[in-house]
C-alpha cells in the first residue's frame, strides 16, 4: 500500500505569494503529500488583516446596508496580486466577480467567510499543478448544521480514489441542498484531519509558523523547549488549559485511525517539530512533564458540611443548582466534608450571590464562602503516572517562590496535576514550575 501525507497549511503559510513558493517547494520535496489542505490567507504583518476577517467585514456591510466595495477591493487585490507575482495565468477576476455579486445579494455569513479557503484553494491547485476538489463536494453536514461524520467519510474515500493528487479547502462544507456551512474558526485544521481519515493517510502534516508545541506560553517563557512527542490525551489536556495548540476537533477524526499528526514549521522545513501520536504509543519519558499551561479568571465556591459524603443526594442537589442557574463547573474536588465548585467568571458572570443562595437553600451547608480572583495552572503529562516526587517538585517550586497554593485536583488518570492561585501570581507560577522541569 502507498504512504500517503496529507498535509494542511494555515494562514501564515499562504499569506503571499513567497509564502506559497514555500509551500510548492515542501510539496513537491515528497510524493508522498498527495493531498494539501490551504487556509485563506493570514496576516503579512502586524497591521495587515486576515482575508477571513475582511469578508465577515463585507458579508457585515451588506447586512446593514452599507457599500463593502471598499473592502472587497482589498480581498481583490489580495489575491490578483498573489497571481501575478507567481506568474499564473488563471482568470480569477470572474470568479471575484461572482463571489462579490453572491455576498452583495445576502448570502449567508458562512458562504462569505468560506470564500477565502476557496479561493486560496483554486490558486494552490493551479501552482502545484494538482486537482482542485471544492470541499463543498466532500464534507458533509445535516440539516441541523451537525457535522456528518460517516457521509463524510464515504464521500472522501470514493471520491479520493480518482485523483492522485489534489488541494482540498479547508474551514468549509455544504449541508444536502448546497448550502455551504463552515466549521468554527481553526477548522481548516478539522478539514485536514477529516480528509487524512479518508484518505487512509500515514501521517497528517499541519504546517504553521512555530515549529512544534512549547511545553510552556513562550509568551511568559523566554524561548520554551519545544515538545518532540506528545499523545492526543496530553494534547486536549494543555489544549483545554488554554494551551495554543490545535483545534480540539481537529484530533479526533485521525484519532480514531491511530493516524499521527506531526507539526511543522513552513519557514523552517527542516525542524523536526511536534509528533502527536497514540494514548497507546510506549512512554518513554518517566520522571518528567510534557507540558505546563493555565488559564486565569476563575472563582471558586468552596462549601463544608459535616457528614456530607454520607448524605444521600447531597452531590444531585449541588449538580442541579448549577443546572438551574445554567453554570459549568470546571472542576469539583472534594473532601469528606467539604467540596469546592471551580467556576470561570465568564461562566459565572453576575449570578455568584445568587447560586451561593441556592447552595444554602437546597443543601443547608455549614458554611458556603466564595473566593474569586483565581488562577489554575495544569502540569500534564504521562511521565508523570507512578513516578515519585513530581508532585512533591511542583508544590516545592511554587513554595520557594513564596506563591501560596488555595486549591489542589488531580484526575485518577493521573495524568495532570491542577493547582488553584491567585489570578496575580498566575505568571510567576508558571515560570517556578518551569524552571523546576527545564533541565529534563
Amino acid at each position: 500500500m502507498n504512504e500517503v501525507i496529507v498535509a494542511k497549511f494555515g494562514g501564515s503559510s499562504l499569506a503571499d505569494s513567497k509564502q506559497f513558493s514555500k509551500v510548492k517547494e515542501i510539496v513537491l520535496s515528497d510524493q508522498k503529500r498527495r493531498y494539501v489542505i490551504p487556509s485563506a490567507p493570514g496576516k503579512r504583518h502586524a497591521e495587515d488583516h486576515k482575508i477571513t476577517d475582511l469578508l465577515y467585514l463585507c458579508h457585515q456591510h451588506v447586512a446593514q446596508r452599507l457599500p463593502f466595495d471598499e473592502v472587497y477591493g482589498i480581498i481583490e487585490r489580495r489575491y490578483m496580486d498573489i497571481c501575478l507575482e507567481l506568474g499564473l495565468s488563471l482568470d480569477m477576476k470572474d470568479i471575484l466577480e461572482e463571489i462579490k455579486g453572491n455576498i452583495a445579494i445576502g448570502t449567508s455569513a458562512d458562504y462569505a467567510a468560506s470564500r477565502g479557503e476557496y479561493l486560496n484553494g483554486i490558486i494552490l491547485a493551479a501552482y502545484l499543478g494538482y486537482e482542485f476538489i471544492d470541499a463543498a463536494e466532500l464534507i458533509v453536514f445535516q440539516k441541523s448544521g451537525q457535522f456528518d461524520a460517516e457521509a463524510t467519510q464515504n464521500k472522501v474515500q470514493t471520491r479520493l480514489t480518482s485523483a492522485n493528487q489534489a488541494v482540498i479547502p479547508g474551514f468549509y462544507g455544504a449541508m444536502e441542498d448546497g448550502t455551504i456551512k463552515t466549521f468554527s474558526r481553526g477548522g481548516s485544521d478539522v478539514t485536514g484531519s477529516i480528509i487524512a481519515r479518508g484518505a487512509g493517510a500515514t501521517f497528517y502534516e499541519n504546517w504553521t509558523d512555530v515549529s512544534g508545541f512549547c511545553m510552556a506560553d513562550p509568551r511568559i517563557i523566554k524561548d520554551p523547549k519545544l515538545i518532540e512527542k506528545i499523545t492526543y490525551k496530553e494534547l486536549r489536556e494543555l489544549s483545554y488549559m488554554g494551551a495554543s495548540v490545535l483545534h480540539e476537533e481537529a484530533i479526533f477524526p485521525v484519532k480514531k485511525e491511530g493516524i499521527p499528526i506531526r507539526i511543522k514549521n513552513t519557514n523552517a522545513p527542516q525542524d523536526e517539530g511536534t509528533l502527536i501520536v497514540s494514548d497507546l504509543s510506549p512512554i518513554n519519558y518517566s520522571g518528567t512533564i510534557t507540558g505546563i499551561a493555565g488559564k486565569r479568571g476563575f472563582t471558586v465556591i468552596s462549601i463544608e458540611k459535616m457528614l456530607m459524603s454520607s448524605e444521600k443526594g447531597f452531590f444531585r442537589k449541588l449538580l442541579s443548582v448549577l443546572e438551574v442557574n445554567d453554570i459549568f463547573a470546571e472542576h469539583m474536588p472534594s473532601s469528606i466534608d467539604s467540596v469546592s465548585l471551580v467556576i470561570a467568571d465568564s461562566e459565572l458572570r453576575d449570578k455568584m450571590e445568587k447560586v451561593i443562595e441556592d447552595i444554602r437553600t437546597q443543601l443547608n451547608p455549614d458554611s458556603v464562602i466564595g473566593y474569586p480572583n483565581m488562577a489554575l495552572i495544569a502540569v500534564v503529562g504521562r511521565g508523570m503516572i507512578k513516578t515519585k516526587g513530581i508532585s512533591a517538585k511542583v508544590f516545592g517550586a511554587l513554595a520557594q517562590d513564596g506563591i501560596n497554593v488555595r486549591m489542589i485536583t488531580q484526575g485518577s488518570s493521573e495524568l495532570n496535576i491542577i493547582v488553584g492561585i491567585e489570578n496575580d501570581d498566575f505568571e510567576r507560577g508558571i515560570k517556578a514550575i518551569y524552571k523546576a522541569f527545564e533541565s529534563k
